[in-house]
């Protein structure tokens, strides 16, 4: 069952690859594409996808090399296979990515396309073993270098591309493929269905990338970013990136309740990933208005920031419930984290402001080494209830597990620190 009770569907049980050597393949190198081209080929590469969707669909295949682009736009019929040694590699010159109406950090706006852009394509399927490259190592170094110019300066000042984003389709696939070093978020889908994540590696830096300091990785990598989507599984990934890793998104802002681009996120599995180092595991914000029936399971942790963050922004009116995270081992700095988020945010009057709330959270089979199990912050913009703690078994630097600060907490078999608590 989901958290909240309803039957989870035998969808999410279904890991099976999709197969697609019964549709017409088109190697690109076979089309006017060269292997090793110094410049960018997107106008070529562009092409291919234009000549396959025209002839009716089938799959764009990257054979072994290094294929340089710019901001490519999948049509339905459409595929991509990234075969073996084979890379699609993103250009580090932004002028190469088209500016288009897009979805960016809780809006829609005018912004840069990402490097692989899908939209409204059922069905759609990315596959490996492969590799889709953002070279993202000068966008990287240009972010550092206005951020200690302009400490005020926002993502989106900064002008650069996503790797992949895919918006208004149903039944995506993206399986067996690395997807890394992306400039900004790594994966961003907005307004999906059915979509599924199956053994994929998703990487950036998180340190040494910059001699303007070198404790600073690839900023704002997100791994993978839902922005108001619907049935979502996540399988057997890798996932090590310099800010979260998968994220709950769907609208910021006073008013975001009222404005039909955003929504909610529901029906989200993620189970038996492995984390490197990111800033949260399972993060809901900061663009974030209604997520419920979220399941965080069977993951193992080599080195988060947090395991499961809400951000609370005072505002936007958010509700975050029936979120389950269980079967967890490893180790990070804070296990729970509940805070206000303040970034770049813009609070307006509003009489009617509904009161944020997190409600019917379920921590269970929990083995950690944390440094602080549970940071929690109360505040009189969120109310916190329901919240439940079961065979928990973790050291905590910090010791501060207090469950009188969330309404009718529940401890079932909690040890801390080899204390029952």
């Amino acid at each position: 069952l989901w958290p909240g009770g309803t039957e989870i569907s035998a969808w999410f049980q279904d890991t099976s690859r999709v197969d697609l050597s019964g549709l017409k393949h088109y190697d690109v190198t076979a089309y006017g594409v060269d292997r090793w081209a110094d410049g960018v080929q997107t106008k070529e590469l562009q092409a291919v996808i234009d000549r396959c969707a025209a002839e009716g669909g089938g799959v764009i295949v990257i054979p072994r090399g290094t294929f340089l682009s710019g901001s490519l736009f999948f049509k339905p019929g459409t595929h991509l296979k990234i075969e073996e040694g084979g890379e699609l590699k993103g250009s580090d010159r932004i002028r190469d990515f088209q500016i288009v109406k897009t979805r960016m950090e809780g809006q829609t706006l005018d912004y840069f396309a990402a490097l692989v852009n899908v939209d409204g394509v059922d069905g759609f399927t990315i596959t490996g073993p492969g590799t889709i490259n953002g070279n993202g190592q000068k966008y990287w170094e240009e972010f550092w270098i206005r951020r200690k110019y302009n400490p005020q300066c926002t993502n989106l000042e900064a002008m650069r591309p996503r790797n992949v984003y895919i918006s208004n389709s149903k039944n995506v696939t993206v399986q067996d493929v690395k997807i890394i070093n992306s400039p900004f978020w790594t994966n961003h889908l907005y307004r999906c269905e059915n979509v599924r994540y199956l053994g994929c590696f998703i990487f950036a830096p998180t340190e040494n990338i910059t001699p303007v300091d070198p404790r600073r990785g690839g900023p704002s990598t997100d791994a993978i970013d839902l922005d108001v989507c619907k049935n979502v599984l996540i399988h057997g990934c890798y996932m090590h990136v310099n800010d979260d890793a998968v994220v709950l998104k769907g609208g910021k802002g006073t008013w975001a309740d009222k404005n039909p681009d955003n929504g909610p996120c529901s029906n989200i599995i993620i189970e038996d990933c492995t984390y490197g180092k990111v800033h949260g595991c399972l993060t809901l914000g900061s663009e974030s208005l209604d997520d419920h029936n979220v399941i965080l399971r069977r993951i193992d942790v080599k080195a988060a920031s947090r395991v499961l963050w809400l951000k609370m922004r005072p505002d936007t009116p958010q509700h975050y419930e029936y979120v389950s995270v269980e079967d967890i081992k490893g180790q990070c700095g804070s296990f729970l984290v509940v805070r206000p988020w303040t970034q770049f945010f813009k609070p307006e009057d509003r009489e009617d402001m509904p009161l944020s709330q997190c409600n019917n959270i379920y921590i269970r089979n929990i083995d950690m080494k944390c440094k602080n199990f549970f940071d929690v912050g109360t505040s009189d913009k969120y109310r916190l209830v329901d919240f439940s703690f079961e065979n928990v078994n973790v050291t905590d630097e910090k010791d501060a597990f207090d469950k009188t600060m969330i309404e009718n907490t529940t401890v079932k078999n909690v040890t801390i620190n080899g204390i029952s608590r």
